[in-house]
């Protein structure tokens, strides 16, 4: 079934880019193309959630092509499939012009979620993870004509890049340490594995918007609602929360990234619940919410894995359903200011029932979704460290207060004169078409039900499919006690609406924002500024400089030439002629004279050596007699 695998990711990226590559002239097709090739990938989700099929094929050297559908993907992957259908269902309604870009762009980050889901190895997750975030900046900046909207999609792509960079870090100490496999970073030697989990931790927080990174779903808020549904609730945000659950025995193995990944996911929880509280924008409600609930998923990958993951699906569901819901009330009364929402249930009671489900999903009310997943996790925080326990407890009550106070908005009566505040964002149609609720009410039931997975029997097998050891156990006392804060905390909210504290620096996102601007930005340009100033003023000038000192050079060159080489080279014909003239007289005065005396000397002897030959006989005895003569001489003086 390693086919189906291949056509889950592979699929959604053809089918967008094809979208992407036609342009308008698809514009009429996108939404049926992006529903069919949704429901396709949603049959193979369920396929190879059933089968676990695995990938593994030749890639880069050191590093394998790697993909499987293990416990932790068999329980996501369909969850993000299924949620992507149902929010592709509500965009075909929605989305009205420049269709074949939007439903291209969803299918690709599509598939780049699943590409991320069931990654094995980094460069595969490396791969997955940088088309999601770029997917994401060109969705949030959808509405590219308006500059609040491009500046939203800036703000989160640097945001998460800056946490992205810790995958690098980690791929980086990855293949020092010998693997680049995610199963293998535990064993790495201690060194290397600290770095991986460094960066693991960086990239998780950043992409799951935890402190310090919050602030940047604030500015996300500004891209259609479909994407707000899909990227905060199944998809991007929720990428973050996995990749740390994907993570969990290397936090384990460094001791010190648990209590990190741990306290932060629950500080977040703590400190994003009283932001959402602070809102008067229904989205900005929503974002803020999101992050906190994503801190339980961060908490959870560090302390109970498997309630992580409950907690991830039944978020999604729940996210899902409440920001589609938030959508249908913008189309229909062109406002997502919770004050002119006031009875927008009662107006659209359908869209308000299910928001109602959402809610109080959302507020962890039982039996709904998010109870029992949360009880899940803060059981694993238990066990971990009382003070923890408490600080998740106490991020439960603001999720009961803030999402009270949405439910409380919508569905009190509709107040006289509401309608002055309609209209603030764009024209309303005043009425939800069927084509938006009706994926409303799947999301619905999802809200509602699956907080089975984190009780008995389910959560003993979504603990064995995670693979992280059992589930620390939940306590009656400890459901109950969870169940009667929600309870308590929506009935506050709803007694009290509006009347809740409100701090600005909370309606602000803790400054968070403005922080990084003055700690980050603000630095960063200064440097870049000064960086350029110095190129300007020493670089450049030196670079100028190079031609003249050049030029310079070569006129002294060019004058030393002139100057001395050319007149040595003058000079070297007439000290060769002299050199010569010298060597002709040494020729004829010495060479040849010596020749011709020679010769002379030569003649003379022949002219000596012809006299005795004169012919006589006689005379040839007398010659012999005087050499024999002298002979007998010789040898008579020399003895």
């Amino acid at each position: 079934m390693s086919a189906a695998l291949w056509a889950l990711v592979v699929l959604p990226a053809v089918a967008g880019g094809m979208l992407l590559l036609a342009g308008r002239r698809a514009d009429r097709v996108a939404p049926a193309l992006a529903l069919g090739v949704a429901a396709l990938v949603t049959a193979l989700a369920g396929t190879v959630a059933l089968t676990r099929p695995s990938v593994d094929a030749p890639f880069l050297a050191g590093a394998r092509w790697g993909l499987t559908a293990d416990g932790p993907a068999a329980l996501v992957v369909p969850a993000v499939a299924a949620v992507a259908l149902l929010v592709l269902a509500y965009a075909a309604v929605e989305i009205r012009s420049d269709r074949s870009r939007f439903h291209g762009l969803m299918l690709v980050f599509l598939a780049a979620v699943l590409l991320t889901a069931t990654a094995t190895t980094l460069p595969v997750l490396l791969l997955g993870w940088e088309i999601m975030g770029a997917m994401s900046y060109a969705l949030i900046a959808y509405h590219w004509r308006r500059d609040d909207a491009v500046a939203a999609g800036g703000t989160a792509f640097l945001t998460t890049r800056a946490g992205d960079l810790g995958l690098y870090l980690a791929a980086g100490a990855g293949l020092a340490g010998g693997t680049l496999d995610l199963t293998g970073l535990a064993g790495l030697p201690p060194g290397w594995r600290d770095l991986a989990a460094a960066g693991v931790l960086a990239a998780g927080f950043g992409k799951a918007a935890q402190l310090p990174f919050s602030f940047w779903l604030s500015r996300a808020m500004l891209g259609p609602s479909p994407v707000s549904a899909l990227l905060h609730s199944a998809a991007m945000v929720a990428m973050g929360g996995y990749l740390l659950v994907r993570a969990h025995p290397l936090l384990v193995a460094t001791g010190w990234a648990v209590d990190v990944a741990a306290w932060g996911g629950a500080l977040t929880a703590l400190a994003l619940g009283v932001v959402a509280l602070a809102q008067t924008d229904l989205k900005q409600l929503l974002a803020a919410s999101t992050s906190a609930q994503l801190g339980y998923v961060v908490l959870g990958a560090a302390v109970a894995p498997a309630g992580a993951v409950a907690h991830l699906i039944g978020h999604a569901a729940t996210k899902a359903l409440l920001f589609l819901a938030a959508g249908a009330w913008l189309t229909a009364l062109g406002t997502r200011r919770l004050s002119a929402l006031r009875g927008a249930g009662r107006r659209h009671p359908l869209v308000g029932a299910v928001f109602a489900v959402g809610a109080l999903a959302l507020a962890g009310v039982p039996p709904l979704a998010l109870w029992a997943t949360k009880d899940e996790v803060l059981a694993g925080a238990r066990e971990r460290s009382p003070a923890l326990y408490l600080v998740g407890l106490a991020g439960a009550l603001l999720a009961a207060l803030y999402a009270g106070r949405a439910l409380a908005v919508v569905l009190r009566p509709v107040p006289p004169g509401v309608e002055t505040g309609y209209d603030t964002e764009r024209a309303g149609t005043r009425e939800v078409a069927a084509g938006q609720w009706g994926p409303l009410v799947p999301l619905a039931v999802g809200a509602a039900v699956l907080g089975v997975l984190a009780l008995p029997p389910l959560s003993r097998a979504v603990a064995g499919a995670v693979g992280a050891g059992p589930a620390p156990p939940t306590r009656v006392a400890e459901l109950t006690l969870s169940g009667l804060l929600a309870v308590a905390g929506v009935t506050l909210a709803v007694a009290v609406p509006g009347r809740l504290p409100a701090p600005g620096w909370a309606r602000a996102w803790l400054g968070l924002d403005r922080a990084a601007r003055l700690l980050v930005v603000r630095p960063t340009l200064a440097l870049a500024r000064g960086l350029a100033r110095f190129d300007d003023r020493v670089l450049d000038r030196a670079v100028h400089a190079v031609p003249g000192a050049v030029r310079g050079v070569a006129r002294g060159l060019a004058r030393f030439d002139d100057a001395g080489l050319d007149r040595g080279v003058a000079a070297v014909p007439a000290l060769t002629r002299r050199a010569a003239d010298a060597l002709a007289r040494v020729d004829d005065h010495g060479v040849d004279a010596l020749v011709r005396r020679l010769a002379r000397a030569a003649r003379r002897l022949g002219v000596l050596a012809r006299r005795p030959q004169t012919g006589l006989v006689h005379q040839y005895y007398v010659q012999v007699v005087l050499v024999l003569g002298a002979a007998v001489l010789i040898l008579l003086l020399a003895r």
